[in-house]
């Protein structure tokens, strides 16, 4: 890796590293942080009600197979 790759690497790692400073706290970290754990907790809820969705249609389909 020669400087300039070096250097660029540094430089992104220190931008990256100063943006979560700012989202951390910075001027609406507080909404950033209240947004992320909704955004977490409706991916919960999808995926369980996915799931649920699934096992259901699998229960119909066993039912009516073991009916006929």
């Amino acid at each position: 890796m020669n400087l300039k790759e070096k250097t660029q690497k540094e430089l992104e790692e220190k931008v990256e590293a100063l943006e979560n400073l700012i989202a951390r706290r910075g001027v609406g970290s507080d909404y950033l942080e209240k947004a992320e754990r909704i955004q977490r907790d409706l991916n919960i809820a999808l995926v369980l009600g996915t799931a649920t969705v699934i096992l259901g249609v699998t229960a119909l389909a066993v039912y009516k197979f073991k009916g006929e």
